[in-house]
């Protein structure tokens, strides 16, 4: 069976791919660069706990990932919303 080797490889990439979100998160030059390092680094976070969820057989990574989904998007929609008008609820 593939999945078994290509797991932990898919693994390490994502895990990279959190390194580099993170520094730009951190080196970012502009606000909006921030917001969409944060935006990616959700993303990304969401992607390796669903394969965790698939290497480990575990139903909970799943719903942890749904949950992670959901803050992100409206972390992403209060924080663009309050980049556009400078305040978040009008």
């Amino acid at each position: 069976m593939i999945l078994p080797t290509l797991l932990p490889m898919l693994m390490a990439a994502l895990a990279l791919a959190l390194a580099l979100n993170a520094w730009r998160l951190f080196k970012g030059p502009a606000l909006t660069d921030r917001i969409l390092a944060l935006d990616t680094l959700y993303i990304n976070a969401l992607t390796l706990l669903v394969l965790l969820g698939l290497w480990q057989g575990s139903k909970l990574y799943f719903e942890v990932a749904v949950l992670i989904g959901l803050l992100g998007f409206i972390g992403t929609v209060a924080l663009s919303k309050y980049l556009l008008r400078g305040e978040i609820v009008e």
